[in-house]
């Protein structure tokens, strides 16, 4: 296998933590944006969005979006498991991680992608939507707070793919002023908690 990766994507950071966490060692191949390769009939063959991450099998086939990438993944490795080990493990990982992926990680990609000046000229910016993502983000993190009383992990008692997408979120929220502060006890105990994996150094 080989693992197409974008060290500053953090849809590519949730793969690398969620390889880590499985201890997989799986060839990276970073792709450099500036040569324009992820333009080129050869990658785009590989994701026609030509967008990274993108896990390239033994027998040339090609997975991408991250999520479908940890879900392969988790069926051939099952251990340890981070999308739970039964039924109602899974559901609950999945509700969590839908969550944690439409109403914090996305909202604030969307911010940086309207508002840094890197995506000028790339993108259509609406500076407006850009806010509008912001506060999105953060009504999350006030409900995602309230959640996390009493708990150590977001879906589990156990570390999950759930907490894999909101420490890339966290992260991400750093480059748009959006991050847990006093007023974010709980979240910033899950946060010291999770970043201090070795998983999180990837």
């Amino acid at each position: 296998m080989k693992l197409y990766d974008l060290p500053a994507s953090p849809n590519a950071r949730r793969v690398r933590i969620f390889v880590a966490e499985k201890g997989l060692d799986i060839p990276k191949m970073e792709v450099d944006l500036s040569t324009g390769y992820n333009k080129t009939p050869e990658y785009l063959e590989k994701n026609i969005l030509g967008l990274m991450p993108v896990l390239e099998l033994d027998d040339g086939t090609t997975i991408s979006e991250s999520h479908a990438i940890c879900r392969y993944l988790e069926e051939i490795h099952p251990e340890p498991p981070l999308m739970g080990g039964d039924a109602r493990e899974r559901a609950h990982v999945e509700m969590w991680n839908r969550r944690m992926e439409h109403y914090l990680l996305l909202p604030l990609v969307s911010a940086f992608v309207h508002s840094h000046p890197m995506w000028k000229g790339i993108r259509e910016q609406v500076p407006e939507y850009a806010k509008v993502c912001q506060n999105q983000a953060r009504a999350a993190l006030k409900w995602l707070e309230s959640s996390l009383d009493g708990r150590d992990y977001i879906a589990l008692d156990d570390y999950s793919v759930a907490d894999i997408t909101a420490q890339c979120a966290v992260l991400m929220g750093k480059a748009v002023e959006v991050r847990p502060d006093e007023n974010h006890p709980n979240i910033n105990n899950w946060w010291a908690r999770v970043s201090g994996r070795p998983s999180a150094r990837v």
